[in-house]
């Protein structure tokens, strides 16, 4: 894309301008903007030619001076740009770990150079142009906003940015008015997450180089545990969260100490390393994004089995973990002072960085008062 604009420029003013304004370019971040937006129509096209329903969709961000939400942004690209960068992260790094082509660390990054760029980008441009994204008491207020969105519970009414339920609702509405067709290749997509598994599974110690399809078979028995686990703290939701808070935190207690110790006896039997239990976390994960993604296709069918309740838990559970995923590195840059100042200076002009910086001497003094 830039070649094109490379050579206009060159033939109109000469080749040095060119090249001085395309350096330029990229010191104020023009590629990671252009790739983001990139995101933005993909995911919104792929949505469109499965399901329908084309409208207007912004795909850049305009000119803003004010500080936006976490919880804002989390909503706004949590499907678009979150979820698909942390899928590529995990190919990358499974790539990394079990790959054969890229046998250094030189040939890794000369293969996967671009397409770290491409994750990085959509997980956390947003915060880079948002003013103010990375000041410390930013930070902590958003991270209160965030916590009590998510924990939030919709109904009737509840708007979107005031609870996860009713955005995680919203977010489905494209399944509403989709057809059987629709609704079979999402669940066909979904499956890739399945391949996903059988492939690191046989990598794991626990499979002892058996490659037989028993051995998949067995590791399916984590996720029925797990979904056992979820249905039964739903269940234990609607019957005591509301009279009886203490036996329901109890029940969470005794479902949490039991898991944990179930993990601990079997990790000592089966000899785990702590390099299984991660290779571990990299094949159910994406796994129960699968069925999180196939039951919210075939939500007639778990509606009528009394399992949504199960769904929305494992769905809330995945939330809060991309979020901190999210959340954890923008929360570290904010700790240096030095990534406030290069920011403010990279998006606004030295006038707008002055008053911005006197604003915040202003405001810091009054909430002193």
């Amino acid at each position: 894309m830039a070649l094109p604009m490379f050579m206009e420029i060159g033939l109109e003013r000469g080749f040095r301008s060119a090249l001085g304004d395309f350096i330029i370019m990229q010191l104020q971040l023009c590629s990671v903007f252009f790739t983001f937006s990139l995101g933005t129509k993909s995911h919104y096209f792929g949505r469109t030619i499965l399901h329908g329903g084309a409208k207007y969709r912004a795909t850049g961000r305009g000119f803003v001076v004010r500080h936006v939400r976490f919880a804002e942004n989390y909503r706004m690209y949590s499907r678009s740009h979150f979820v698909k960068g942390l899928e590529l992260m995990l190919l990358l790094v499974v790539y990394q770990l079990y790959g054969d082509v890229a046998t250094d660390s030189t040939a890794y990054i000369l293969l996967t150079s671009s397409m770290w760029f491409l994750v990085i980008t959509w997980l956390f441009a947003p915060f880079l142009f948002n003013p103010s994204g990375f000041e410390w008491q930013k930070i902590v207020d958003d991270w209160d906003d965030w916590a009590k969105w998510i924990s939030s519970r919709g109904g009737i009414g509840v708007p979107a940015n005031k609870a996860w339920e009713s955005w995680w609702e919203e977010e489905q509405e494209h399944l509403l008015s989709t057809g059987l067709l629709g609704r079979f290749w999402e669940i066909i997509l979904s499956l890739r997450f399945f391949i996903f598994q059988y492939g690191i599974i046989y990598h794991l110690n626990i499979s002892a180089g058996n490659k037989s399809i028993s051995v998949y078979g067995l590791s399916w028995l984590v996720i029925v545990a797990v979904v056992m686990v979820l249905k039964v703290v739903s269940m234990g939701r609607k019957k005591f969260s509301a009279d009886f808070q203490l036996m329901f935190r109890l029940l969470k207690l005794f479902l949490f100490i039991g898991s944990v110790g179930t993990l601990a006896v079997l990790f000592t039997v089966l000899h785990l390393t702590v390099g299984d239990i991660f290779a571990s976390f990299l094949a159910f994960a994406p796994t129960g994004w699968a069925i999180l993604q196939i039951s919210q296709a075939s939500k007639p069918v778990i509606k009528a089995f009394g399992l949504w309740g199960s769904v929305k838990a494992l769905s809330r559970g995945y939330e809060y973990l991309m979020g901190i995923v999210i959340f954890v590195p923008v929360a570290v840059l904010a700790w240096f002072p030095f990534v406030s100042e290069f920011q403010t200076r990279l998006l606004f002009n030295q006038a707008f960085s002055r008053g911005l910086q006197i604003s915040r001497i202003l405001a810091g003094g009054k909430k002193q008062r």
